[in-house]
C-alpha cells in the first residue's frame, strides 16, 4: 500500500484551515488540505454580509470576498487543496485515511491540523422531520451558493447571530419571514443584527418555541407557544402561522470526532459548544504534532477562526523546524493581541452565561432591544452615537460593546470616534463637520449608521440609510418610512440613490420625511 507523505496535513478548507495552510506554506512546508465539499472556503462563501472587527480582521469585507482572498493566498503559497476528499480516519503515527470517489487513500503527515468546523444542532418537535424544516445554514447554502429560495413564507427558530443574519438574507432573497422565535427570554445575537431585521417589520417572539409543525408530506404551518422559566408551555398562548418553511438556528456543535479517534484528550464543555479537545494556547492537543483550529475546538466567529488557524500553522512550522522559536514567539505575540481584541466586550467568551445589564461605559442596556429586537425611541437618546445638530450628521445606533471600528476608519473628518478599544461604543463628535460622503453608512457591518439632516426647510428632513434589497427604488418613489420597530411612521419619498464601488454593494438611500420623524424613520418601503 502506497502512503504519500506531507510535512503538514490539514483537514478542512474553511477559514481556519486555509489560514493555517497559508502560514505553514509561506515558511516552506509541503502542505495539503483535504475537504469533503465540492468547493473550498467552508462557510465563507455563504456569508454575503460584511464582517465585524478592524482592518486587520478583514472588517467591512463580505465573507465570500474573504474566501476568495484566502484561496488566492493559498494558491500563491503552493498549498495543495484536495476537494471531495472525506477524511474517514486519523490513526497513530499521524496516518490519515481519505476517501476520494470510490477509492481510499492513505497519507502521513509530520504534523496534522484538524479544522473541521462545526455542524448545526437540531431540536425535536412534532413534525421536525417534514420536508421544509431545515437548518438555517442549509437555507443559507440554498440562497447564497445555488440561488434557490428556501421557501416563500418562513419562520426562524433561534435569535443567535446565525438566526438573525440568515433571517435578513432570507428577506433580501425575497422570502417573507413571518417571525423569529426563541425559547430564551432575550435575543442571543448582536443587537445590530436584530435591529436591521426588526425594522423591516418582522416580529420577535421571545420565551416562545415550536409546539408543532403541520403538514402531511411538506410543511403547511407551524404553531408556537410561550414557555415559562422552566421551558414548559403556558396554556392558552398558542400562536399559529401559515408557512411553507421552518428554519432552525439553535447553535452549533464542534465536529471533533477525528481528534477523539486520534486519542486526543477531550472534554464536554458547554461554553465551547460541546465535546472539544483539551488544547493549549495555540491549539496544541495532548498528542504531539496534532493541532486544532477554529470551531472544532470552540464555537466563535470566523474572524477568530482565521487567527487561530494562523497560530496553528506557525506553531506547526516551529514544531517541525521550519522556523525558530524566536520567530514563532514574535508572530504569535502579534496574533495574540489581534485575537484578544476580538474576545472583549459583552459577547466575549468569558461573558457567556453572565447577566449583563449595562455597557462598558456604564450605560443601561436597551431592554426593548433584548426582548423585541429594536431600541425604543425613548431609549435611543441615551447612547453617545445619537446626537442632534444643524446640518447632515451621522447617527450611530450601535448600543452594545462589540468588536468593530470600520466607521471610525471610514470617516476622514473625525466625526466618529471609538478610540483604541474596538469594543467601545461609537461616539458622534458634535464639533466636527460631516461632508455627507456616506462611507460610514456603507462601512458599518451592522447597518447601524444613518446620516440625518433634521431640518432642510419646509418642515422636512432627510435620512440616509443603508439599503441592500432589489429592485432599488428610483428617485421620486413614494412610500412609507418605517420605525425601528418596523411599523410605518410617516410618508416618505426617495430623494437620492447612491451607489459606488467603495460602498461594496450597499446602496445609500436618502428619503425625505416630515422633520418630526427625522430621528424615527429608519427603513423605506415603497407603496405598491
Amino acid at each position: 500500500m502506497k502512503i504519500e507523505r506531507f510535512d503538514l496535513i490539514i483537514v478542512g478548507a474553511g477559514p481556519s484551515g486555509l489560514s493555517a495552510a497559508i502560514e505553514a506554506a509561506k515558511r516552506g512546508m509541503n502542505v495539503v488540505v483535504f475537504d469533503e465539499n465540492a468547493r473550498p472556503g467552508g462557510q465563507l462563501f455563504k456569508q454575503i454580509h460584511k464582517f465585524f472587527g478592524s482592518k486587520e480582521h478583514k472588517a467591512k469585507i463580505r465573507g465570500f470576498h474573504i474566501g476568495e482572498q484566502l484561496l488566492k493566498e493559498a494558491s500563491d503559497a503552493g498549498v495543495k487543496v484536495e476537494l471531495n476528499a472525506t477524511v474517514i480516519g486519523l490513526y497513530q503515527d499521524r496516518e490519515v485515511v481519505v476517501r476520494m470517489g470510490d477509492e481510499v487513500h492513505h497519507f502521513k503527515g509530520d504534523a496534522i491540523i484538524i479544522a473541521t468546523g462545526a455542524a448545526e444542532n437540531m431540536v425535536l418537535f412534532d413534525g421536525w422531520n417534514l420536508p421544509g424544516v431545515m437548518g438555517a445554514g442549509a437555507a443559507q447554502t440554498l440562497m447564497n451558493l445555488y440561488g434557490v429560495k428556501p421557501g416563500e413564507r418562513i419562520l426562524m427558530l433561534g435569535t443567535g447571530n446565525v438566526g438573525l443574519v440568515v433571517s435578513f438574507q432570507l428577506i433580501q432573497c425575497g422570502c417573507d419571514v413571518v417571525a423569529l422565535v426563541d425559547a430564551a427570554p432575550k435575543i442571543g445575537g448582536y443587537g445590530v443584527h436584530a435591529a436591521k431585521v426588526a425594522r423591516t417589520g418582522v416580529p420577535f417572539y421571545l420565551s416562545h418555541t415550536i409546539k408543532k409543525v403541520e403538514g402531511d408530506d411538506h410543511v403547511t404551518g407551524v404553531t408556537i407557544g410561550e414557555v415559562d422559566d422552566h421551558f414548559r408551555f403556558i396554556e392558552g398562548t398558542d400562536k399559529h402561522f401559515d408557512v411553507d418553511t421552518v428554519c432552525v438556528a439553535v447553535g452549533l456543535s464542534p465536529m471533533s470526532q477525528l481528534l477523539k479517534m486520534a486519542g486526543c484528550k477531550m472534554e464536554d464543555n458547554p461554553k465551547r459548544g460541546g465535546q472539544v479537545p483539551i488544547v493549549g494556547e495555540y491549539g496544541e492537543t495532548s498528542v504531539p504534532g496534532i493541532y486544532s483550529a477554529g470551531d472544532v475546538s470552540g464555537i466563535e466567529e470566523a474572524s477568530s477562526a482565521m487567527i487561530e488557524g494562523r497560530m496553528s500553522g506557525i506553531v506547526a512550522a516551529e514544531y517541525l523546524g521550519f522556523i525558530d522559536k524566536e520567530e514563532k514567539e514574535a508572530e504569535l505575540k502579534k496574533l495574540e493581541a489581534s485575537l484578544d481584541s476580538l474576545r472583549q466586550g459583552m459577547f466575549a467568551p468569558k461573558n457567556r452565561g453572565k447577566k449583563i445589564t449595562e455597557t462598558d461605559e456604564g450605560i443601561e442596556l436597551s431592554e426593548s432591544l433584548l426582548k423585541k429586537g429594536y431600541v425604543s425611541d425613548d431609549e435611543i437618546e441615551r447612547f453617545p452615537g445619537v446626537i442632534h445638530k444643524v446640518g447632515v450628521h451621522p447617527v450611530l445606533e450601535c448600543t452594545q460593546n462589540i468588536p468593530c471600528n470600520p466607521c471610525q476608519d471610514a470617516c476622514t473628518q473625525g466625526c466618529i470616534s471609538i478610540g483604541d478599544n474596538i469594543t467601545s461604543l461609537p461616539i458622534s463628535v458634535a464639533d466636527k463637520k460631516c461632508i455627507n460622503c456616506g462611507l460610514c453608512v456603507a462601512s458599518c457591518p451592522g447597518q447601524a449608521i444613518f446620516l440625518v439632516d433634521e431640518d432642510i426647510g419646509d418642515g422636512k428632513a432627510t435620512v440616509t440609510l443603508p439599503y441592500e434589497f432589489k429592485p432599488l427604488p428610483e428617485v421620486g418613489t413614494k412610500g412609507k418610512a418605517l420605525g425601528r420597530d418596523g411599523q410605518a411612521v410617516c410618508d416618505a419619498e426617495v430623494s437620492k440613490v447612491r451607489t459606488s464601488k467603495a460602498f461594496d454593494s450597499t446602496t445609500l438611500l436618502t428619503i425625505t420625511v416630515p422633520k418630526e420623524y427625522a430621528m424615527k424613520a429608519r427603513f423605506f418601503k415603497a407603496v405598491v
